[in-house]
């Protein structure tokens, strides 16, 4: 039988400490053995401290319920507790992952990530370094973007910063470079092990610095497959711009060009996509008459159909590596963090040149 209550307010339960008063930050000093001072550079993860120590405060804090205060810690620390995070377009399926993986990772550690996008324009990406600057942020995270390698620098003289997508070094700041040439060849060398030598480039974004980089890729694995006497054709590289209509129309101007070609390499998934769909609209199946690879591994590549083959970019690595990077930074220290190798992901789009049908082997 159900307990009927008779009043409408929900009650407010209060943590207390043994003695029924609320929990402090010596409290659990006392319980873990170790000074209240510890305790609170651990909480504003400015300690480099022993596992077992650390594991002892997460116990106590634990245990008596202790509820740290974000106001106080940051006004003790003479920090606002929160990171700017510039991305470059919030809704991209790309940056997605690398913010959860920020957003996690500074959780953990009691910061509170402030998300702008900077739209790949290097005026707006300055208006919201300029804004994150006057919230008094403690660092600043930069995916990628427009800012020149001058202006971070500079940036980093008043205030911690990470930058991704290229290598750069200054005092203040850490890179994190993910290797896309070596990921662009490990793709277009996989095409050419097939027997594939017309191989199409649907090239990204030239002012990206990751989109030159997976061009030479490109051209690296033919060069090195015959000692550079293979060459891609030229008329086979089209510009894209990293998103699904730009994949599309990339291949329907080589179709229109009547350009002969059994395989085709997008620089990222999402002009894969498009380049699948333009092909289907045009009476030609993926892989049977056209090898499809792209480049990311969003998490969408595993359920097109056919599943996508397509080179591993640990984007959720990348936005937990920045967050890392970050704190490494506040806390004085200097990050030593890199990220994984780019691997191949073969699927079901790309098949043995020997095994399409007429229209692929042309």
């Amino acid at each position: 039988m159900a307990l009927n209550r008779t009043d409408s307010k929900p009650r407010r339960v209060r943590r207390t400490g043994r003695s029924g008063g609320k929990v402090t930050l010596e409290m659990v000093a006392q319980a873990a053995g170790v000074s209240a001072a510890s305790v609170s550079r651990i909480l504003n993860g400015t300690a480099s401290v022993s596992a077992d120590k650390r594991a002892a405060v997460d116990e106590a804090i634990a245990r008596l319920g202790f509820v740290p205060n974000p106001v106080a810690r940051g006004l003790a620390g003479g920090r606002t507790l929160s990171i700017g995070v510039i991305t470059q377009a919030i809704d991209s399926p790309f940056y997605g992952g690398a913010l959860r993986g920020l957003e996690e990772h500074l959780g953990a550690a009691g910061y509170s990530p402030l998300f702008v996008s900077g739209q790949w324009d290097a005026t707006r990406e300055q208006a919201c370094i300029e804004a994150l600057c006057s919230r008094r942020v403690d660092g600043i995270i930069v995916l990628s973007g427009r800012s020149s390698d001058a202006a971070l620098a500079r940036l980093a003289r008043d205030l911690p910063v990470v930058v991704t997508g290229r290598a750069l070094k200054a005092p203040g700041l850490y890179a994190l470079h993910f290797d896309d040439r070596s990921g662009a060849q490990l793709a277009t060398q996989h095409l050419l092990d097939l027997g594939h030598r017309d191989i199409a480039f649907i090239a990204g974004d030239p002012k990206h610095p990751d989109a030159a980089e997976r061009l030479r890729g490109y051209r690296a694995a033919f060069a090195a497959l015959s000692s550079g006497a293979l060459t891609p054709d030229p008329a086979l590289v089209l510009q894209g711009d990293f998103t699904e209509a730009s994949g599309s129309a990339a291949i329907e101007r080589l179709l229109d060009a009547g350009r002969g070609f059994s395989a085709v390499f997008a620089a990222n998934d999402q002009m894969a996509f498009g380049a699948a769909l333009a092909l289907h609209r045009r009476g030609l199946h993926v892989p049977h008459d056209v090898s499809l690879v792209g480049f990311d591994d969003l998490a969408s590549a595993s359920f097109t159909v056919p599943p996508l083959t397509t080179v591993h970019h640990p984007v959720y690595e990348l936005g937990q590596s920045a967050a890392q990077a970050m704190l490494q930074l506040l806390a004085g220290e200097t990050p030593t963090l890199a990220l994984s190798e780019p691997r191949l992901v073969v699927r079901e789009s790309s098949v043995a040149l020997a095994a399409q049908g007429p229209r692929g082997r042309r």
